[in-house]
């Protein structure tokens, strides 16, 4: 599976139980859902600013037919099929004509509202595999393709662990130049140690391509300190996948705690 950039990120759900998934239809504005499942998806904006989510199936059509807007308030309840697995996104700075051609200056794919492959990074990642392993449901925020924006989830209801997973904290205002995406004079996005320098210690390929010989860089320990739950390199496993049976999620633009 692969994002805007081409790259297969390893160890998060996505990697796990990408082949399980299957499309869906969403419930966004006058569009009712089609299919019958016991997990929703409701995003929300509390971002200051309109926010595009962009969404990838890993099999089959994607929810909310690939994006679509959210104005800061709102919120849009999206309804996948059992085992599904994909990922949303935030986009930012968008701009788009009638037809939903146009750009957007973070998490932009191919030029349209509704995306037919994954966000350009950097992006901040939300993840999740329905009804995997022993039933559960799998989910994560992966800063492995940098970040763009502060994104959460919260399990409503299940049983089991269910944790938060959230970066909360703006990486923009402190990621060292190196990393930063300018837009307009302002940093908008900070870049992945991966993407920055396309090195194999710092992307988890060629010789440290395992989690033996693939470890935490100062740059990745700059996004988990600020994001102690969110994947801040590929073999981020052990404190950043969460599970949960039988919930709902809410997933949250801009989360305050």
């Amino acid at each position: 599976m692969g994002n805007g950039g081409g790259k297969y990120r390893k160890g998060s759900s996505w990697g796990l139980w990408g082949v399980l998934g299957m499309g869906g239809y969403a419930d966004v504005g006058h569009v009712r859902a089609i299919f019958s499942s016991a997990t929703s998806f409701t995003l929300e904006n509390r971002c200051s600013f309109t926010v595009w989510p962009g969404s990838l199936t890993a099999n089959g059509p994607p929810l909310g037919d690939g994006g679509f807007v959210l104005a800061p308030g709102s919120s849009s309840r999206l309804q996948p099929p059992p085992g599904w697995s994909g990922r949303f996104w935030g986009r930012t700075g968008c701009n788009f004509d009638n037809s939903g051609s146009g750009k957007c200056v973070t998490g932009d794919c191919g030029g349209a509202l509704k995306c037919s492959g994954g966000g350009i990074p950097p992006v901040s990642l939300i993840e999740f595999t329905l009804n995997g392993h022993d039933n559960k449901d799998f989910y994560d925020i992966s800063l492995v393709d940098g970040y763009n924006m502060a994104v959460a989830v919260k399990a409503v209801g299940g049983t089991g662990t269910c944790q938060y997973a959230g970066c909360v904290n703006d990486l923009n205002t402190n990621c060292p130049a190196e990393l930063q995406m300018m837009d307009s004079g302002s940093v908008v996005a900070c870049k992945s140690a991966c993407a920055a320098f396309n090195m194999p210690e710092y992307c988890c390929t060629g010789a440290h391509g395992t989690p033996q010989t693939c470890s935490p860089t100062k740059y990745s320990q700059l996004f988990k300190n600020a994001c102690p739950t969110a994947y801040s390199y590929a073999y981020d496993d052990a404190t950043s996948t969460m599970t949960c049976t039988g919930a709902d999620y809410l997933i949250t633009f801009c989360p305050t705690s």
